[in-house]
């Protein structure tokens, strides 16, 4: 089944994505081995099935290395680095405040 025609969160083999992206399987094996952060699962017989995150992080990886002429190391440090930048995850109470304030906020503004 070519995959135009599998739903959007369905799993992705390595023929399929492979095919999609116009690369040869073992440059996505070899990708695997570089970016900790494509993680496909594996099956018997050592079977991939991409998850819709890791069609996103390989199509973005292919965009990168083809399209912007990043090498293998600069994408590297790029998702490195935006993995860095991320906001520091809330606390638990910071996080309800800010639910709770929303919710005030709009009780107000129906009132």
């Amino acid at each position: 089944m070519p995959p135009a025609e599998k739903a959007a969160g369905a799993l992705r083999t390595i023929g399929e994505l492979a095919q999609e992206i116009g690369r040869p399987q073992h440059i996505l094996r070899y990708w695997e081995t570089r970016f900790p952060q494509l993680r496909p699962l594996t099956r018997a017989g050592n079977r991939r099935y991409y998850r819709p995150d890791d069609v996103a992080l390989v199509r973005r990886i292919h965009h990168l290395l083809t399209d912007e002429g990043y090498t293998i190391r600069g994408v590297q440090k790029l998702l490195a680095e935006e993995k860095a930048n991320k906001s520091t995850p809330k606390s638990s109470a910071e996080a309800f405040r800010g639910i709770r304030d929303a919710l005030v906020k709009a009780l107000e503004e129906d009132g």
